[in-house]
Order: C-alpha cells, then structure tokens, then sequence
C-alpha cells in the first residue's frame, strides 16, 4: 500500500505511525512554507482486532498457566496474542489475524460444548484436520465439568427429558435418590446455553428436616445458604466455578428461597422447585402462578418425606391432585427402581417401606378391633 503523509515540521525525523506500525525517513526540506511530503511504502500493515470469549470458561479456554494460550503464540508466531480476563487481543499481519479468527470460532465451539480444550483439539483445529467423531452417548443431556458427560440415566429421567421439552410445566415426583433434581437442572444448564432461556432460578422452601437450627449468623444469603447447598453441589458438576461464580453474581443463575417469590413474573427463564413437598397449599399456588412468557417449571419432591408441621398440608400433593389432566403439564412418577445413588439406598428406601406398610397394617387393625368394643 503506498501512503502519502503530508506534514509541517521544521527539523529533524520524520516518524509516521500508522496501526500499530511506526516508519522514520529523512524528509526533503521546502525552506519557505516547512512543508514535507512523506511518501513511504508500507509492505504489511499491522491490525488489531478484539475477540470476546463469551458463554465459555475462560479458565478452561487458556489453559492451566495459559497453557493453551502459549501454545497458540507458538503456532502463531507472527501475531501477538493478549488476554485479559474474556476478552482476547489479536495484533499483527492482517492476513494472518484473519487466519487465526478462523481456526478460534471452532475452538471457542469446542469449549463451549465440553467445558475443556485439549491441546490435540487445538492441534487439531489448527492444522486444518477434523476431529474425529465422538461416541455420543445414549440420552446425553450436556457435557458437565471437565467434559463429563451427563446423560439421562434410566427410562423416567429420559421421560422427565422428554416432558421438559413438550411442556410448560412438569412434576417430577418419586423417592430420594432417582436424579429428579439432577436431570431438572441439567436440562435449566443445557437451555441457558443454548440461549433458550435468559436465567435459571432455583428455589427451595426454606425447612428444616426434623431439627431447628435456630439462629444463623451473618447476612441474608449466609443464612439461606445451608437450605440451598444441594442445588449449588448440582451446579458445580456442571458449570466451571469461575463461571458458576459469574452467573450467579449476573444474577443469570438466582438461587432463592420460596419466600422471596411472591410479586414475580418470571419471564425467559427455566424455573425450578425443589422439595416441593415442603410447600403449604398458598405457597404451591402462589410459585405455580409466577410463570412468565417464554418460561418452563419443574416441580420436583418426595411426598413421603414431608418435614412440614404436624397439621399442615402439603402443597404438592394438592397440586397434583387439581392439576391432574390440565393440558401442558407433564407428570413423571419415578419408582424405587429408578434410584441411581449407592445401592444401598435402594435397600433403605424398600426396608422403610416395608416398615411403613406394617405399621399402616396394624392402625387399620387396631381400628377395627376398636370399633368392635
């Protein structure tokens, strides 16, 4: 590209500076009005361009030390890289800048969709080769934490996948153990990153199981924290913890007690409640009527295992009773079967029901022994 620069000075060196690049040259004098005209020949004009790393974990994206990032410097040696915090500088040749913008849209991709980026997946992109064809496992939902592939384990979860994706509204309901929590807010992650969905909003009803904790010190969310540690756990195994930590502080993932529902619509989000059996009957109708435009519910709970006080009725047993056959809810009724903890779990649940079945045997026939004197 050949430039003219035209430029008043009186003595000395010329330097013109022109994207990045910096010349000098020995002007030629016109005494009577300073003026030099400066024509210089530019072989290779230096560019800039800036790339943000959105919806991907910056963390895994550079690598461990920058790890990745020194590798891309290697195999681009005449670009200078730069990163701060998701936010990528890319200067040098034009030419080669454009090159590199093509091979980083598929590696952004790849992170994005495993949550890592191996260095032969760089190697890979860069040289221009496909990678070569992953085993997708059956029923896959997303890829967790570290690639971990998260899938719907057991036909109910496949069918909870399924009535998510057909409905507004869906009751996951069954024992402790069967991955109705898990599966719900797996299926809220994989909608936010595919921008389905704008924000997740996880609730829970703030009781305590059996016990009184009493006092709790610090703010607000200090003393809300232990009710809701169990979403977090969910959430950690499928969103890196910088970015976990960025969602939440964005208020793109809100993790709120029930209480604090009252007076919203929530719109362009997936919504989740979780130990539904804890609610009262004002509580269920009041969360079920928050649902906004462009918004999915799932209601999950164990209705043997209510924790709420003696007299009062649960929430989701009504619901489930007067929503029975609405058009747009979905209903999925998981069994001891479906548990996927530790086996020993299942054993548990099966002794206690057994216990519980006796024990119903034997006030019925108390009951009648009772009537008969």
């Amino acid at each position: 590209m050949l430039v003219s620069v035209l430029i008043n000075m009186r003595g000395g060196r010329v330097i013109v500076q022109r994207s990045h690049s910096m010349f000098f040259c020995e002007p030629k004098w016109n005494e009577k009005d300073y003026i030099c005209t400066v024509v210089i020949w530019i072989h290779m004009l230096i560019t800039e361009r800036i790339y943000v790393l959105e919806d991907v974990d910056v963390q895994a994206f550079l690598g461990v030390n920058n790890s990745n990032l020194m590798l891309l410097r290697t195999l681009f040696p005449k670009l200078r890289l730069v990163a701060h915090h998701n936010v990528l500088k890319i200067m040098g040749d034009s030419r080669e800048t454009d090159r590199f913008l093509e091979i980083l849209e598929p590696m952004v991709a790849y992170c994005r969709e495993y949550n890592l980026l191996p260095e032969d997946v760089i190697l890979r992109i860069a040289q221009g080769a496909k990678l070569p064809a992953d085993d997708v496992p059956k029923h896959l939902i997303l890829h967790g934490t570290g690639g971990k592939s998260i899938i719907a384990r057991g036909d109910n979860q496949q069918k909870l996948v399924e009535a998510f994706e057909a409905n507004d509204l869906v009751f996951a309901i069954g024992p402790a153990g069967t991955g109705k929590t898990f599966v719900a807010i797996s299926l809220a992650v994989r909608a936010l990153k595919s921008k389905q969905v704008r924000r997740i909003i996880l609730s829970r009803p703030a009781v305590e199981a059996g016990e009184k904790l009493g006092f709790l010190p610090g703010e607000m969310k200090d003393k809300l924290d232990p009710y809701l540690q169990p979403l977090y756990d969910a959430l950690e195994e499928m969103i890196p913890a910088v970015k976990l930590k960025e969602y939440i502080e964005n208020n793109i993932i809100q993790i709120a007690p029930l209480a604090y529902m009252r007076g919203r619509t929530l719109n362009d989000a997936v919504v989740i409640l979780d130990e539904a059996q804890n609610t009262t009957e004002l509580q269920m109708k009041m969360f079920l009527t928050r649902l906004g435009a462009n918004a999915k519910m799932i209601v999950t709970g164990d209705i043997t295992q209510t924790d709420l006080p003696r007299g009062v009725h649960s929430g989701l047993r009504q619901a489930l009773n007067i929503l029975q056959g609405t058009r747009g809810i979905g209903y999925i009724a998981f069994q001891r079967a479906d548990i996927v903890r530790h086996p020993l779990v299942q054993r548990v649940v099966d002794a206690y029901d057994r216990y519980d079945a006796e024990r119903k045997k034997e006030a019925e026939a108390a009951a009648v022994v009772a009537q008969t004197i």
